[in-house]
């Protein structure tokens, strides 16, 4: 019954995404005929500047230079960076959604032990949202490349300690509890920002064809922070699976592991596009599929920690003390400005670098 459920579940997803889908091959016809036919054509990867291009993708390049509403009406073009901004723009919609009707149900309050909930909601729609407007804006020109990928890297942040959140006050076992809580969300938050810190530097710092460097300064703290972000997850569906339970969070929580680990062999590994140089340009590259599977990961979390919020209510709320709750959704906010403020320093090192190229 729990596998049958969580199934439905996916199907419902799927469903609302179709229904998206059908409901953008309506838009208005002025908007989907006239305007983007006008729009400028894409062009090949020898057209446009090398910070622009990816390797093994050799044309779907938008041109740089344009007004801003080229680069918001490319939304409905086809281009390489469409299906990157689609997935995760159709992502935030169903979570969205699934948020109206999990608060429908559940009478979901605004008070101290709904807090972490709606903190990681809102951690998931900000990653969600400004991974849609670096994909859709950043070609716009250097200056905005580097700017909207650096606010990419903050929603990453932001995403990190907010799954960590939610992991920690309803999904933690109580023997992985009593062994790690006092370390457990100030390592998260240093980790969440040493990961915007590591991207961001790694955009400032090294320029395409990017070494091996670059990887490993985007990779190494990523992986750390996520390693200690799913350890409560990681012991509950080790012992979940030991003892035979039939706990269907823990199926969720099994599938939101695989989807991010799938999804971060694709991040780190130019495939398939290494094997077909050209052929994966608007659909199918690497990038693309991690951005499908995290999308995935994502709804297959929200829908463990509404199980969990929902059943396991109990035990949150005899474990966490509300000073203590408080206490970490301020935490929250301070990393919120740490990493914005670690992004805004390298912006302006961008700034100068580039003022200093242009004289």
């Amino acid at each position: 019954s729990v596998t049958v459920t969580m199934t439905t579940a996916f199907l419902e997803h799927l469903s609302t995404l179709s229904v998206s889908l059908q409901q953008l091959r309506r838009l208005p016809e002025a908007l989907r005929g006239s305007r983007l036919a006008a729009l400028p054509c894409t062009l090949t990867e020898t057209d446009v500047p090398l910070l622009f291009r990816e390797p093994y993708i050799h044309a779907g390049y938008r041109p740089v230079g344009q007004e801003w509403r080229y680069y918001f009406l490319s939304l409905f073009q086809q281009h390489n960076e469409a299906l990157n901004v689609w997935t995760h723009l159709l992502a935030a919609l169903v979570v969205l959604l699934r948020l109206w009707a999990f608060a429908g149900a559940e009478g979901l309050a605004c008070e101290v032990y709904s807090a972490p909930l709606l903190i990681f909601i809102l951690a998931s729609l900000t990653y969600l949202t400004c991974s849609v407007l670096a994909h859709l804006l950043q070609s716009k020109s250097e200056m905005a490349h580097y700017s909207f990928y650096f606010l990419d890297y903050v929603g990453v942040s932001v995403y990190q300690y907010g799954s960590a959140m939610a992991h920690f006050y309803y999904s933690a076992d109580q023997a992985w509890h009593n062994r790690v809580w006092p370390f457990f969300l100030p390592g998260a938050a240093f980790l969440g920002w040493l990961t915007c810190v590591g991207c961001c530097y790694a955009k400032y710092r090294y320029r395409r064809p990017y070494p091996v460097m670059r990887k490993i300064c985007q990779v190494v703290p990523a992986g750390l922070a996520y390693a200690l972000d799913i350890s409560p997850i990681a012991h509950r569906v080790i012992s979940c699976h030991a003892a035979g339970c039939s706990d269907e969070a823990v199926w969720y929580h099994t599938c939101q592991i695989l989807f991010f680990l799938a999804g971060a062999y694709f991040f780190s590994c130019p495939v398939p596009e290494r094997f077909f140089p050209g052929r994966c340009d608007i659909v199918g590259h690497g990038h693309q599929l991690f951005h499908v599977l995290l999308a995935l990961c994502t709804l297959s979390q929200l829908e463990a920690v509404f199980l969990d919020y929902r059943n396991r209510r109990q035990a949150f709320t005899a474990r966490h003390r509300p000073d203590a709750v408080w206490l970490g959704c301020v935490s929250f906010v301070v990393l919120v400005l740490c990493s914005a403020a670690a992004a805004l320093c390298l912006q302006r090192r961008i700034k100068e670098r580039l003022r200093t190229k242009a004289s």
